[in-house]
C-alpha cells in the first residue's frame, strides 16, 4: 500500500490571484478591468496608474505568482503528492475563465482554489467567489462540465503563514540602529477597506465592530508580537494600522493610515518602527509603493528609523502549508477528522462559507460557499 499523500476526491489545486500589468501599455486595461462596472473616466485611471510608472508599469504580482507556483509544485512532488497546480488571475493575464476551462477540458473534475488572500472581506473572499462562478456559468455555456471548485479555508493563523513573517519582524529589527532597536513599534498594516465592508466581514453571527475581517489581523499581530518577545526578551508596542486606501473621502474607511501613524509615533517620541504587512501574501504592487515608497518617504521626513519586513511569498513554510490544507480539506471530504493547525485565539477558519459570510451590496452568484450553485 503507497504511503503518498491522497489528495482525493481532488484533481487540482488553482492559485487564483488578483493580476497585474507587466507592461506601461497594460497599466490602464488592467485598471480598466479591476474598476469595470463603476464608470470611471480613462483620463483618472492614468492619474491611478503612476505608481505603476514609477515601476516600469510592471507590477512585481505575476512574477511572484509565478515563484509560488513553483514551490508548490516542487513541495508537492517531493512529498509525493500527485496534484497539478494552475493558477489564474481575476484581472490579467492569466485570466480565471480561460484557466478554468483548460482544466475542464483537461478533465478535472475537483479543483481546489488557493485564494492569494488569506482573510475574510468581500474583496479577499467572497469577490473571489463570485469570479469563479462567472467563470463556471461561461464554462457551462459553452456546452463545457465545469469542475466542482471548493475553496481552502483561511489560512491567516496557519503556522506555515505566521512563521515566515516573525523571521521577517526579527530580521527587520536587526537591520535597524542598535540605539533605538529595542524602542521599536511593530505596526501591522493591511489594506484598509470601508468600516461597513469590515463589519460585514464572516460569518453573519460575527458582523458588527469590524467583523472577522479586524478580528483576524488583530489574532495575528499579537502571536507575531508575542512570538517576537519570546525570542528576543523585548516587549515592542504594536498597533493594527491600514494603507492603500482607494475609497471616496465621504465613506468611512479603517484607520488609522500608515503614514499618520509614523506622524504620531514620531510625535510620542517612538525612536523607530518596523513596518508588518500582514494583510498581504507577497511584496505586491502596494507594499512596494504604499509601504516602501510613500511611508518611507514619511519616515525619512520625520527622521525615523523604520524597517519593512517581507511577506510570505514563495517561502517553502508557506508552500507546506498550502500542502497541509489541501490534504486536510481533502480528508474532510472523505469524512474523516484531520487536525486542523492554527494558532492565536481564533481556532482554524470554516471550509465552506456560509450563507451571509462576507455579503456585497449587490448580490451575485458564488461558488465554494453554501450558497453555491455549483456544489
Amino acid at each position: 500500500m503507497s504511503d503518498a499523500p491522497n489528495p482525493g476526491p481532488y484533481d487540482a489545486l488553482l492559485l487564483l490571484s488578483f493580476g497585474g500589468p507587466e507592461g506601461p501599455d497594460e497599466v490602464v486595461p488592467f485598471l480598466e478591468n479591476v474598476t469595470r462596472g463603476r464608470g470611471i473616466p480613462r483620463e483618472r485611471l492614468q492619474e491611478v496608474g503612476q505608481h505603476y510608472f514609477l515601476f516600469d508599469g510592471v507590477s512585481p504580482i505575476n512574477a511572484q505568482n509565478r515563484e509560488l507556483l513553483d514551490a508548490l509544485r516542487e513541495d508537492f512532488a517531493e512529498s509525493g503528492l500527485e496534484l497539478p497546480v494552475y493558477w489564474g488571475n481575476r484581472n490579467w493575464a492569466p485570466y480565471l475563465t480561460d484557466v478554468l476551462r483548460e482544466a475542464a477540458v483537461d478533465g478535472r473534475r475537483r479543483v481546489l482554489v488557493l485564494a492569494t488572500s488569506a482573510y475574510a472581506s468581500y474583496s479577499g473572499c467572497r469577490q473571489y467567489r463570485e469570479n469563479l462562478a462567472e467563470a463556471l456559468a461561461v464554462l457551462e455555456g459553452e456546452g463545457l462540465r465545469p469542475p466542482r471548485v471548493d475553496k481552502l479555508r483561511h489560512y491567516f493563523n496557519h503556522p506555515g503563514f505566521i512563521g515566515p513573517m516573525v523571521d521577517g519582524v526579527l530580521a527587520s529589527l536587526a537591520e535597524l540602529p542598535r540605539d533605538v532597536r529595542d524602542g521599536a513599534h511593530l505596526a501591522f498594516t493591511t489594506h484598509s477597506i470601508p468600516t461597513a465592508a469590515a463589519d460585514a466581514s464572516g460569518p453573519a453571527d460575527g458582523h458588527g465592530d469590524g467583523g472577522a475581517y479586524v478580528a483576524q489581523h488583530l489574532d495575528v499581530a499579537r502571536v507575531i508580537a508575542d512570538a517576537v518577545r519570546e525570542q528576543t526578551g523585548v516587549e515592542h508596542p504594536w498597533r493594527l494600522v491600514y494603507q492603500s486606501r482607494s475609497g471616496a473621502p465621504h465613506i468611512p474607511w479603517l484607520e488609522p493610515d500608515i503614514c499618520e501613524h509614523l506622524e504620531t509615533l514620531h510625535a510620542e517620541g517612538v525612536p523607530a518602527a518596523v513596518m508588518v504587512p500582514i494583510g498581504f501574501v507577497s511584496d505586491h504592487m502596494e507594499v512596494k509603493f504604499d509601504l516602501d515608497t510613500e511611508a518611507a518617504a514619511k519616515a525619512a521626513e520625520l527622521g525615523m528609523p523604520v524597517a519593512r519586513s517581507s511577506t510570505v511569498g514563495a517561502d517553502p513554510r508557506f508552500a507546506a502549508a498550502v500542502r497541509d490544507l489541501v490534504l486536510e480539506r481533502a480528508a474532510a471530504e472523505r469524512g474523516r477528522a484531520p487536525e486542523r493547525c492554527a494558532l492565536g485565539a481564533l481556532g482554524p477558519s470554516h471550509d465552506l462559507c456560509p450563507v451571509g459570510c462576507c455579503p456585497a451590496r449587490a448580490p451575485k452568484p458564488a461558488a465554494a460557499g453554501a450558497d453555491s450553485a455549483y456544489a
